[in-house]
């Protein structure tokens, strides 16, 4: 899906939840090849699970960022690993949900300058059936952009993480015109609804994982087998063997921020390849 633009355009790929060390491998070793076949200018990615499997490390960030991610946001599982309070600070490439009260550690939203022009990336986290409770995100987001747009930033990306359609379609519908992207991350499934809305932006319901292929939403299947036959309380390992990423890219306009063109991303890794990633 596409449309034409007479200016500069920029090139971004967002990459959906990362699960674990094999999620991890996978990205920081493939990254760089994955930018050139695409001709990707920026890289977004959801790091939210990447310590294994809940939370994410101030040396996992630092190794996300240096393989090429420019921003890594989080979402629900981002105070798991203890240490990285502290970390967020001195960080602001790495995003907390910007719906939680002032005071919280960190930031929700980043501009950065780039060569062709200024992106900023927002995170907000959805309240239906998701813990903890935060701030209404619709007023959050709206507010944030409404200011982002004062301050004549164009190119805005929202990782939206939710648990469900409705709340993540509704956040791109408000959004349609104001926003460049509009992404859901969480379910670790990647939708086929991609799409351009009315206004210019690109939305995604949810972009998927970057995780064990074989598994259940990254996790051994065995062990979640168990937990849904018995009932029973059960730790849930991240998974092994092959990966498969999964994304998304879009095209955007930089001087309106509109939606030029928006496709699905998805490669598979073996297990092999992981190994010797780093």
């Amino acid at each position: 899906m596409s449309e034409q633009s007479d200016g500069e355009t920029i090139r971004i790929l967002f990459l959906g939840d990362i699960v674990g060390e094999p999620g991890r491998k996978a990205v920081i070793g493939g990254l760089a090849e994955i930018r050139r076949q695409h001709a990707i200018d920026f890289v977004i990615a959801n790091g939210e699970n990447s310590a294994g499997g809940r939370g994410i490390t101030p040396k996992i960030a630092i190794d996300l960022l240096r393989a090429g991610v420019a921003v890594v946001t989080t979402g629900d599982h981002v105070w798991d690993q203890k240490d990285i309070v502290d970390y967020f600070p001195t960080e602001p490439r790495l995003l907390r949900p910007i719906n939680y009260p002032d005071g919280t550690p960190g930031n929700g939203s980043v501009v950065l300058e780039t060569s062709k022009g200024k992106v900023a990336v927002m995170q907000a986290q959805g309240r239906s059936f998701m813990q903890p409770p935060l701030e209404n995100p619709f007023l959050a987001v709206e507010a944030e952009v409404t200011r982002l747009r004062a301050d004549g930033v164009s190119v805005i990306v929202l990782d939206f993480h939710a648990e469900t359609t409705s709340e993540k379609i509704a956040m791109g519908r408000m959004l349609d015109g104001s926003v460049s992207l509009v992404v859901g991350t969480h379910t670790h499934v990647q939708t086929a609804d991609e799409t351009v809305f009315p206004g210019g932006t690109g939305y995604l319901t949810d972009a998927g994982m970057c995780g064990p292929l074989d598994s259940v939403l990254g996790r051994n299947i065995e062990s979640v087998l168990w937990r849904f036959r018995s009932g029973m309380p059960t730790r849930f390992p991240v998974a092994k063997g092959p990966v498969k990423l999964c994304g998304v890219i879009v095209e955007l306009d930089i001087s309106s921020g509109r939606c030029l063109d928006i496709v699905r991303f998805t490669q598979e890794i073996a297990e092999n390849e992981t190994e010797t990633a780093l």
